[in-house]
């Protein structure tokens, strides 16, 4: 039994209790059934009987390993645990030593009578140990049964409040994280423009997003989004419809570079004293980890404020629980089970999703010292590298219990964006060292050139879709972030493709300029097609609407870094200021159901990540380079910035 076990056991036996889980040295003893009282009349027999049997089990117990002793084999000729374990596997017996004769051999030294000798004697001491134990063992439950009740149950309190001294250390909280260099944090305080009319842009977007933050502060603060026509909060089930207060984590890093230090500071203090993941809810991995750990991570580099990103860290690692070693869609934060979306081909995870973990996991190996979390990305990656690829593009689902690909469909809009940016990204992130993630992108970039890009009749270049051998000339708004993706991979690349990418990258940020130029509010639908005569142009209803989506306006800056072209500034103002005509109410910000519609209705969400990227990067588009400069950070699919360094794992 473990230690203080026959404690237990006995008072069990004394008090009769009703079941209950009593947790001793990290295990639950169950105590005894209430069934035991209908025996009532015989409880001083029932104690007695129960005492000799917990003498009886104890004994054979005991017999039983000496016992077995006389029935190993024997393997004192043959060098033992080749494993080199030995002082851990059986620490009280000398194991003979390795050496070297004269002649450079090795030998074991002790061989021959010697040799058998001293084996006798180990066994001896091995018996007598034994047989010690069994005394002690004996000896220590006959105390026990010699005290009082009122004896037995005073040395239960003291080993429960040992547990429970135990136990608030564990629950204390999150060591705090050990010393390690801090990468260079460079850009993050300047930025203001030199010119006049730029910078009123700027501050222009500052007062948006402090609209959007104060409204939420006012009406859905601690709620993980905001409904600002009803003014109360909102949450969905990608957060397991509880209460993360997820707009504040994913803002912070917002507020901090727009130089709003008391927002931040209020932010602050609310993840400290309220935000708790051990809660009962069924959360998204992929949103938690881009919006939460990513938020987390990108707040502590930025102020050099701790939060709780490892903690919360710690809860999505049951997810990778799975035959394949690649993680669920959701798990329970409290439980730690994971499952898959209903609706994702046959219990498929999904490739934007647990593709999309490199960046903040290698972070989080790098400030712990944990290699778990680098082990766990490292194989997703070998793992798809050894899979064959239809036409060598992935496929958007992979089965986590058999390995082997879902529906053979493939995009770069959503179910598989974020993927190819956090191959391209990982490789930025390492400083360009991570030459395989590098390889990776590139490969999987030129099947998607040779299969998915095309040029529509009126020569916009679009990203479609490959279904089952067919390609459909629709593009999501959430493929425009490629535009981007091209233009940061340019450089790098491989057969002196620099300015083909960059081209590219032209092209597709023309494309969903379009998108949002063709429309009645000039804010872009969420997939427009390219067939039938029509271009850039959504044809179903349940395709036009707009939810504050940011994927346009990261690839509007991305293009200005690089090239410099003012038309990038012209785009996304045009996108600021019909967001604040067309989207801005009261109580924040509002998606659209309709940008076609000169009247349009309200979806009555503000989504975090409206504060978290679209505002960020507008703000950006109206700032100098130097601040947050790409030479320094990489920007993790929730533009949650982290700096670029090479990661010792």
């Amino acid at each position: 039994l473990p230690k203080g076990g026959i404690l237990i056991f006995l008072s069990n036996i004394q008090t009769m209790t009703t079941p209950a889980l009593l947790p001793l040295s990290g295990r639950r003893i169950p105590t005894l059934s209430p069934s035991a009282a209908s025996f009532t009349h015989h409880r001083a027999t029932l104690r007695l009987s129960e005492k000799f049997i917990l003498l009886l089990i104890l004994s054979a117990f005991i017999t039983l390993c000496f016992g077995a002793f006389f029935f190993l084999p024997d393997n004192s000729k043959h060098k033992r645990f080749d494993l080199g374990l030995e002082d851990v596997l059986i620490p009280h017996i000398d194991l003979p030593k390795e050496g070297k004769h004269a002649s450079g051999q090795v030998v074991i030294h002790g061989q021959g009578g010697h040799d058998e000798h001293r084996h006798r004697e180990e066994e001896e001491s091995l018996r007598d140990k034994i047989r010690a134990d069994h005394e002690r063992a004996l000896q220590e439950a006959k105390e026990k049964l010699r005290k009082s009740r009122e004896e037995l149950q005073a040395e239960i309190q003291t080993e429960k409040n040992k547990v429970m001294e135990d136990l608030k250390k564990i629950h204390a909280g999150p060591k705090p994280l050990p010393p390690v260099p801090m990468p260079k944090v460079v850009g993050i305080s300047v930025g203001e423009p030199s010119e006049p009319d730029v910078k009123e842009k700027r501050d222009k977007i500052r007062e948006m997003m402090k609209h959007a933050w104060d409204s939420y502060r006012q009406y859905g603060w601690g709620h993980n989004e905001l409904k600002p026509l009803a003014k109360k909060g909102h949450s969905t089930n990608i957060f397991g419809n509880s209460q993360l207060g997820a707009t504040i984590v994913d803002a912070l890093d917002t507020l901090y570079i727009m130089g709003l230090h008391e927002e931040f500071k209020d932010g602050q203090e609310w993840i400290e004293q309220n935000l708790d993941f051990s809660v009962n809810a069924e959360v998204s991995v992929f949103e938690v980890n881009i919006r939460f750990i990513g938020g987390l991570l990108a707040a502590y580099y930025l102020s050099g404020q701790e939060l709780k990103a490892v903690q919360l860290a710690e809860k999505l690692l049951p997810a990778f629980n799975t035959p394949t070693g690649i993680p669920w869609a959701m798990v329970n934060l409290k439980s730690g089970v994971g499952r898959n979306w209903g609706w994702a081909s046959a219990g498929s995870s999904i490739l934007a999703e647990f593709g999309t973990l490199h960046m903040e996991f290698v972070h989080l190996t790098y400030l712990t010292g944990n290699p778990t979390y680098y082990q766990k990305v490292m194989h997703i990656r070998k793992l798809l590298a050894k899979m064959d690829r239809p036409n060598g593009l992935y496929p958007n689902y992979l089965n986590p219990r058999t390995g082997r690909w879902g529906q053979h469909h493939t995009s770069v809009g959503g179910l598989g964006d974020s993927f190819y940016e956090y191959l391209l990204k990982a490789w930025l992130m390492s400083d360009k060292t991570d030459t395989e993630a590098r390889k990776t992108y590139d490969d999987a970039i030129e099947a998607i050139e040779r299969h998915l890009i095309r040029k529509s009749n009126g020569g916009l270049t679009f990203i479609g879709e490959w279904k089952n051998g067919h390609l459909e000339r629709k593009m999501g708004h959430l493929a425009c972030f490629a535009g981007g993706m091209f233009a940061l991979g340019a450089d790098g690349s491989s057969d002196d493709k620099a300015g083909h990418y960059l081209q590219l990258g032209a092209e597709i940020a023309h494309t969903c300029h379009e998108s949002y130029d063709r429309t009645v509010l000039k804010l872009g639908p969420e997939a427009f097609k390219f067939d039938s005569g029509l271009e850039a142009v959504a044809v179903r209803q349940n395709e036009k609407y707009y939810i504050l989506r940011p994927e346009v306006i990261e690839t509007y800056w991305y293009m200005w870094r690089f090239t410099h072209d003012p038309k990038y500034r012209q785009w996304g103002w045009e996108a600021a200021q019909a967001i604040d005509k067309y989207c801005r109410v009261s109580g924040g910000f509002s998606g659209v159901k309709d940008v076609y519609s000169s009247n349009p209705t309200y979806d009555d969400v503000q989504q975090s990540f409206f504060l978290a990227e679209t505002l960020k990067y507008l703000y950006l588009l109206f700032s100098s380079d130097d601040l947050m400069p790409l030479e320094s950070w990489v920007f993790n699919t929730e533009a949650h910035p982290l700096p670029r360094r090479e990661v010792e794992v």
